[in-house]
């Protein structure tokens, strides 16, 4: 099975732009995504996907497998499929460019279910949210699953509400798919739904047409950049864990 990471990295985002090249300790953001995903033994390649010439040409200075697309697509799930027509595959993995904490072993957890069932063809990853600030946070979507972890939907607002029960857990989305070549197929020639369009969570689309997504649960602590106060707690995260890790203790 050939399965290819692909890193959607745009400038022009309406919450931070230029994002990607933001500064996280001394290398821009798109960097330390790029070296975590390369980690994963399972990809037999990985490939940022950008619409811009600043973001291309800092990727080839830092020896980054990078590939210029279009600048109109509306998601970066589009500019996935972009570089699939381009680049056939059995498998293509999305780990999102603003994801610079993402851990090796998270990324192949949204592989390894397609291994073992042929019949897969969409993975995504949750987090159980611990935070409540992240619950109420509406630049992090929160998952909503059956009894074995398919999605039922995805929304921004703190969901569901406990009205008749309090000991529920809440989860949150983590940035990495998993996705059959078919299913980009089908999203790259599809319009966004109404749901998809109201909340902007891409997925959604899927979950829309009647598509099975399956979540898997993953204890990760990464941190998703979508503000420039996110920047600000991922620099002061990543530096207090390169301290202990000079110190030994990590």
């Amino acid at each position: 099975m050939k399965i290819i990471g692909i890193i959607p990295a745009r400038y022009k985002s309406s919450r931070f732009e230029g994002k990607p090249l933001a500064k996280i300790l001394d290398k821009p953001m798109i960097w330390w995504v790029y070296n975590q995903a390369k980690k994963v033994k399972l990809l037999d390649d990985v490939i940022v996907a950008t619409e811009d010439q600043r973001i291309f040409d800092v990727c080839q200075t830092l020896s980054i497998k990078v590939m210029m697309t279009s600048d109109e697509h509306q998601t970066g799930t589009d500019r996935i499929g972009e570089i699939a027509r381009k680049i056939p595959a059995d498998l293509y993995i999305n780990i999102q460019g603003d994801e610079p904490m993402i851990e090796p072993q998270t990324i192949e957890k949204a592989i390894l279910p397609f291994l073992v069932d042929p019949n897969l063809q969409l993975t995504n990853l949750m987090k159980q949210i611990k935070d409540p600030i992240e619950l109420i946070n509406p630049t992090v979507p929160k998952v909503i699953v059956n009894k074995d972890n398919i999605g039922v939907f995805l929304t921004r607002s703190a969901s569901p509400y406990p009205k008749g029960k309090t000991e529920y857990k809440h989860y949150k989305q983590v940035c990495v798919y998993g996705f059959k070549p078919e299913m980009l197929a089908f999203f790259c020639s599809s319009q966004r739904g109404l749901v998809e369009s109201i909340e902007d969570i891409e997925i959604l689309r899927f979950i829309e047409n009647g598509y099975k997504i399956q979540f898997i649960e993953v204890d990760s602590e990464t941190v998703a950049v979508d503000t420039p106060n996110d920047l600000k707690v991922v620099n002061r995260l990543m530096r207090e864990k390169n301290i202990l890790q000079e110190n030994g203790n990590a």
